[in-house]
């Protein structure tokens, strides 16, 4: 048989040499050309590998930075992110490893601080780049056309990247997206950061820690797609952390989030 009808795995990702007394062991894994176990090893971080997987190419030394900055800025969202909180209650309940994770992963997908929304957002810098007329179009337009297109997705009811319940802009994304406009790896983190005020004036809304995201992906050349999938990855550590926690702890001391009621009921009936 030819080895061209042996082959039956198609990608440009990963390229195997098996060990010569077994084919199904690899001697040697090349990702994009580049030896994983010869010459990555030891010598590249995990974020230069994650980007050699999605980009087909070795990132700079700027790129890398930023693509770890990142990394730790989504590492954990905390207890209050519904995605965390999703893989608590797994934890506690004495789900498998795996369910918590899964779980996560399904709450946090969405179009709230979750994938969808970085995947929305990253469509509004391709469309706008770093034009706020058009960005203000693009918000006019993302709002005239909800619900018109059929997809699995409901139509979004906020502008992308932005907080519909926040009052300002919190000190964490603040923070993060100076550090990540600092490292000057693209044009639309530093405009971000430059016209952030004037931008959420045209949201109606303060910008969210996905909407940072969002642009940091951009400048790193990722397609919304691409984005989309990084940002469900990146922050499953704490996820995973937190799922832990709580299946130690047990459900007695989960942590439930209290309820402050105007109007008790056993308050009025007393």
């Amino acid at each position: 048989m030819s080895d061209a009808r042996k082959e039956q795995i198609r990608t440009r990702i990963w390229q195997e040499e098996p060990e010569a007394d077994n084919p199904f062991a690899a001697r040697v894994a090349r990702c994009h050309g580049y030896d994983v176990y010869g010459e990555m090893l030891g010598r590249a971080r995990w974020v230069d590998m994650l980007y050699l997987l999605f980009r087909g190419e070795a990132p700079t030394r700027a790129e890398a930075d930023l693509l770890e900055a990142l990394a730790v800025a989504l590492a954990n969202p905390g207890p209050r992110d519904p995605a965390v909180h999703a893989a608590m209650c797994g934890g506690v309940g004495g789900s498998t490893s795996a369910a918590c994770l899964m779980a996560a992963l399904a709450v946090g997908a969405g179009q709230l601080a979750g994938g969808r929304e970085v995947l929305l957002t990253m469509e509004g810098w391709a469309t706008c780049g770093t034009d706020l007329e058009a960005w203000r179009a693009h918000f006019a337009a993302s709002a005239a056309e909800a619900g018109k297109i059929a997809s699995v997705w409901p139509a979004p009811e906020h502008p992308s990247g932005f907080d519909p319940h926040g009052v300002r802009t919190a000190t964490p994304v603040r923070r993060t997206l100076a550090c990540l406009a600092a490292l000057d790896v693209g044009p639309r983190l530093a405009w971000l950061e430059a016209n952030r005020e004037a931008l959420e004036a045209v949201a109606g809304c303060p910008l969210t820690l996905s909407g940072v995201a969002g642009a940091a992906f951009a400048d790193l050349g990722f397609s919304p797609e691409e984005g989309e999938m990084l940002h469900l990855m990146l922050r499953l550590p704490g996820a995973a952390a937190h799922a832990l926690e709580q299946r130690r702890h047990g459900y007695k001391e989960f942590p439930f989030f209290a309820v402050e009621l105007e109007n008790d009921p056993a308050e009025e009936s007393a």
